[in-house]
C-alpha cells in the first residue's frame, strides 16, 4: 500500500525493555519519535527489572501514544497499520505492548503486524539512509545482543551469522562500569571517560578470535572478567584505579572484536554494506574504527544517528511499513508476546483461530515457540 504522500502510514510500538517508544513512519519518512524511559528507576538496582518495567510501559503507553500522534500531526484514524515488537525481549514488558497494540488495531480497524525486535534495528537505517541494500550485513551490539545478521530481504529473509556465547556487548559495559562504581547504564559513562584515557594502556583480552575459534561468534564473558580482577588488584595494593585507562582500553577490546569480526563477515559473503544498529552503535568509539575499517576493505558503512540506535518506535515503525509496502500478511489476533522469537522470523503472521470444524485457515506459523503468555481474545476484544 502506498500513497501520493510517500508510502504507508504506521504507527509502531516498542516495549521489549525499559523504553516505550512510540514512532510514526509514512515510508521511508520518520513523522514521530516518542520515547519514554524508565531507566533512571532500574538505576539503583544496577539493571532493568522487569516488573518495574512492565508497570512502566502499563502508564507510559497511552500517554506516549498520544504524544506521538500530535508530532506527526495525523489522527489514529489515518494509519495505515499498527507494529508491534513481538519479541524477543521482556515477557512481561512485550506483553504490554502487544496488548496495546492489539487494542489500538481492534479499535480502529487497522492492520496489525507483529515484527522482531533485531530485523527492526536493522531496518531503522533506511530513516536515515534511504533503502536498505539487499543483501544487507549487520552489526546488532546492544545490552542484550551482539549478532551478525545478513538480510537478504529485511521483512522475510534474515540469517543469523554469529553471535554472543555469554555476555552481550553492552551487558559487558554495564558489568564493567558497576565494577569501577560508574553507575548505569554503563555504555556513556564508560564512552565519555574513554576519550580521556589511553586505549592501549592496558592489554585486554580479545574472546574467540583465536585460530580454531568460530568466526563470527562473540564473547566478552572474559575480557569483563579480566577487567574486574585487574581493577581487584590494584584496589588489593592500595593504589588509584585510572579509570579513563581502564575505560578506553577495555572499550578499546570490545570495538576491535566487533568491527574486525563484522568486516570479515561482509569480505567473506560478499556484501560491500555494513549496517550498524542496537544501543551499542551510539559508542563513539565503535563509530570511529568502523568506519577506518570499511574504508580500508571498500565496505561503505551506514549507522544511524544515536537516537535511533537504542530502542525506540521509529524502528518497529519503519519495519511495519516495509510490511505493508511489501504485501506482507497481517498478524492474526492470536499474536502473543514471546520472549524468545528468533531473528529469523522478522514477521510474525501468527495462528489464526479454528473453525467449527477444528481447521486453522491462513499461514501457520512454523516454529513452535515456548509463548509465555496468550491473551484471551473473548476478553480483550467483544
Amino acid at each position: 500500500m502506498a500513497d501520493s504522500r510517500g508510502g504507508p502510514l504506521v504507527l509502531g510500538i516498542e516495549t521489549s525493555c525499559d523504553e516505550t517508544g512510540v514512532g510514526i513512519v509514512r515510508g521511508h519518512t520518520l513523522l514521530a519519535d516518542a520515547v519514554a524511559s524508565s531507566v533512571d528507576e532500574h538505576a539503583r538496582f544496577g539493571g532493568v527489572v522487569p516488573e518495574v518495567a512492565s508497570r512502566a510501559h502499563l502508564e507510559a503507553m497511552v500517554p506516549t501514544i498520544q504524544r506521538a500522534l500530535k508530532e506527526a500531526g495525523v489522527a489514529a484514524s489515518d494509519l495505515d497499520g499498527i507494529a508491534v515488537t513481538a519479541g524477543p525481549g521482556l515477557a512481561g514488558a512485550l506483553l504490554v505492548g502487544v496488548s496495546a497494540a492489539k487494542a489500538y488495531a481492534y479499535a480502529l480497524g487497522k492492520p496489525l503486524y507483529g515484527v522482531n525486535h533485531l530485523a527492526s534495528h536493522i531496518c531503522v537505517d533506511q530513516l536515515e539512509h534511504g533503502p536498505l541494500p539487499e543483501p544487507t550485513m549487520a552489526l546488532l551490539v546492544s545490552g542484550g545482543h551482539s549478532s551478525l545478521l545478513l538480510a537478504p530481504d529485511i521483512t522475510s529473509d534474515v540469517r543469523p551469522l554469529g553471535s554472543t556465547i555469554d555476555d552481550a556487548a553492552g551487558e559487558a559495559f554495564d558489568k564493567v562500569a558497576r565494577v569501577l562504581n560508574l553507575g548505569f547504564p554503563g555504555g556513556p559513562v564508560i564512552d565519555r571517560y574513554a576519550r580521556e584515557g589511553d586505549p592501549e594502556a592496558i592489554r585486554f583480552p580479545r574472546g574467540l578470535t583465536g585460530p580454531r575459534d568460530p568466526l563470527y561468534d562473540f564473547s566478552f564473558s572474559g575480557l569483563k572478567t579480566a577487567v574486574a580482577r585487574w581493577i581487584e588488584a590494584k584496589r588489593a595494593a592500595g593504589e588509584e584505579v585510572p579509570v579513563a585507562d581502564v575505560s578506553a582500553s577495555f572499550q578499546e577490546a570490545v570495538v576491535d572484536v566487533l568491527t574486525r569480526k563484522a568486516v570479515r563477515a561482509c569480505k567473506d559473503n560478499g556484501v560491500d554494506h555494513l549496517m550498524i544498529g542496537g544501543g551499542v552503535a551510539a559508542n563513539s568509539r565503535l563509530r570511529a574504527m568502523a568506519e577506518r575499517r570499511c574504508e580500508d576493505a571498500g565496505i561503505t558503512l551506514r549507522v544511524p544517528r544515536p537516537k535511533l540506535c537504542t530502542d525506540n518506535g521509529a524502528m518497529v515503525a519503519a519495519l511495519g511499513a516495509e510490511m505493508v509496502a511489501r504485501g506482507r500478511a497481517a498478524s492474526h489476533w492470536d499474536l502473543s508476546a514471546d520472549s524468545s522469537l528468533p531473528v529469523t522470523e522478522p514477521h510474525v503472521p501468527g495462528q489464526p483461530a479454528e473453525d467449527e470444524h477444528g481447521h486453522g485457515h491462513g499461514h501457520s506459523h512454523s516454529h513452535s515457540h515456548d509463548h509465555v503468555h496468550e491473551t484471551s481474545r473473548q476478553n480483550l476484544y467483544p
